[in-house]
């Protein structure tokens, strides 16, 4: 995985995700997130793949980026085309999913660890602060 820094589109697998969720027609846009974050929350307790972790944090982003306080998805890696209005049925979804990756066993964590993990897993919390609370 190319990685440039620790925000939620900062490497190329949520860069291609990106793109995934512009070609999606536009009523289906909530779908491809909601997907990302089901497969995270269907592994359970089993090892957690490092690319689908990071597509759920990037649908994350997306999903407060529409939350009071949220943070606005402004990187030229995220999608291109603005996002309609998601369901805010997709906010408990998101937090279990942020909480799937923050628990092992998980691959972007144990990377994350590795180097910059805790300023990286601030964001993370970040994210899930914001989707917690709308």
């Amino acid at each position: 995985m190319g990685t440039w820094d620790i925000g939620p589109f900062d490497n190329d697998t949520a860069a291609d995700f990106s793109y995934r969720v512009d070609e999606a027609p536009e009523e289906k846009k909530a779908e491809v997130l909601r997907a990302s974050f089901r497969e995270v929350i269907e592994t359970g307790g089993e090892y957690l793949d490092s690319d689908v972790a990071v597509e759920a944090i990037a649908s994350a982003a997306l999903v407060a980026a529409q939350c009071p306080d949220g943070e606005p998805v402004t990187t030229s890696y995220g999608p291109k085309n603005p996002l309609p209005a998601l369901p805010a049925e997709l906010r408990p979804a998101a937090v279990e999913a942020l909480d799937r990756v923050l628990a092992e066993p998980s691959e972007l964590l144990e990377l994350w660890e590795e180097s910059d993990g805790e300023e990286w897993k601030a964001g993370v919390l970040r994210l899930r602060t914001v989707l917690s609370g709308a």
